[in-house]
């Protein structure tokens, strides 16, 4: 990965650990132990939240609930043993799809 996105290789595998050995003091471990629901269920808050600040918030405030929603969405993504870079794969395959056409 990109260097410039290497923290969220870095983060995945952070979060993969959480998952792996959790310990109680861990908000991903925590988050994950109360189940996918929850997960998902903070995935729509913090996209709402992201989108609110988007129209309302400061540049600080938008990137603060983008952080959010992209954690959230790692923890989603990790949890089903999925990764970034299985979204970026899908993204590219979109894309080169659209260019055939």
């Amino acid at each position: 990965m990109n260097n410039q996105f290497s923290f969220l290789a870095e983060l995945e595998d952070i979060i993969q650990s959480r998952i792996d050995n959790p310990a109680d003091e861990s908000y991903t471990s925590q988050l994950v132990a109360s189940g996918e629901k929850r997960v998902a269920q903070k995935i729509g808050e913090e996209a709402v939240e992201l989108a609110l600040a988007s129209v309302a918030g400061s540049a600080q405030e938008q990137l603060e609930e983008a952080a959010d929603l992209v954690y959230h969405l790692l923890v989603l993504l990790r949890t089903k043993q999925l990764s970034l870079q299985d979204v970026s794969e899908t993204l590219r395959l979109r894309h080169a799809a659209r260019i055939a056409r």
